[in-house]
């Protein structure tokens, strides 16, 4: 028996193979949920509803009305909403005094207003449906505990996101609608598959970790199954599955320079 055993899911933001949305989604499939994938790319998400036995909807976050258009969707497919899974993002890497006005607002059109527009629909949803409730995450980041440098605009959009779930868990409790964060750290997925091929990046992030390992995009998915299942009483808080980061800090500039220029000497030695 899964633990979502009867349960529907929808998760935006798995559009891209084998990325933290799609790790969520498989996972939710094989524990029983129905599982609706969302993002901007048909093929990519055709395929993989197929595989997971599922559906799929195109959704651009930035769109209220493709937002909605998806609630609605999830709702008339499946029945109803038990779960709605944001991993949307951009992990700009800009100094404060280059990043550009178009720059910061597509980050806000993403990361704020797009992060607005999925609370707004799924919380509709979610207190529309007989029996009401259901659990909403939004991902987040561990940067906003353990700042990195050169991330401004993100980690800003990232607290904004962090604070609107905190005001949903506060204003739609009594629905039994759970809102809560889940903060992935340096996580190897398509969105940073160059910087793991970067020689002596991992090497400057691993000794922060307490647990002795990066988390894995499987990490970040366990802990919204949990999350999603009735067995989490929890509701308005950051969860971080990244094996200790937030206890020692992220690496800053100084140190990932002096790591990855290490190992460049040391390829060139050989």
């Amino acid at each position: 028996m899964g633990q979502l055993d009867g349960k529907t899911a929808v998760v935006l933001g798995a559009a891209s193979k084998d990325n933290i949305g799609q790790t969520i989604a498989r996972l939710f499939a094989e524990e029983g949920a129905t599982v609706m994938v969302a993002g901007r790319h048909e093929d990519v998400l055709a395929d993989f509803a197929k595989e997971i036995g599922g559906h799929y909807a195109l959704c651009d976050i930035t769109s209220r009305d493709e937002v909605h258009a998806l609630a609605q969707k999830t709702s008339s497919d499946m029945g109803r909403v038990d779960a709605a899974i944001n991993c949307t993002g951009w992990g700009l890497l800009s100094n404060l005094l280059e990043t550009t006005e178009e720059e910061l607002d597509r980050m806000c059109d993403l990361q704020f207003k797009g992060v607005h527009h999925f609370l707004q629909a799924f919380v509709k949803a979610m207190s529309e449906q007989d029996p009401t409730g259901g659990s909403i995450i939004s991902l987040s980041s561990a940067t906003t505990r353990a700042l990195i440098n050169n991330h401004v605009a993100y980690i800003g959009s990232k607290r904004a996101n962090e604070a609107m779930i905190e005001c949903v868990a506060n204003d739609f409790g009594h629905l039994g609608i759970k809102a809560n964060t889940v903060s992935p750290a340096f996580t190897e997925s398509p969105m940073t598959e160059g910087a793991f091929a970067t020689p002596g990046l991992v090497d400057a992030f691993l000794p922060r970790y307490p647990l002795g390992r990066l988390n894995t995009a499987q990490d970040v998915a366990e802990a919204c199954l949990w999350l999603c299942t009735d067995k989490a009483f929890v509701t308005g808080q950051h969860i971080q599955p990244n094996g200790g980061l937030t206890l020692r800090g992220n690496p800053q500039a100084k140190d990932i320079e002096a790591a990855v220029g290490a190992a460049m000497a040391k390829m060139q030695e050989n």
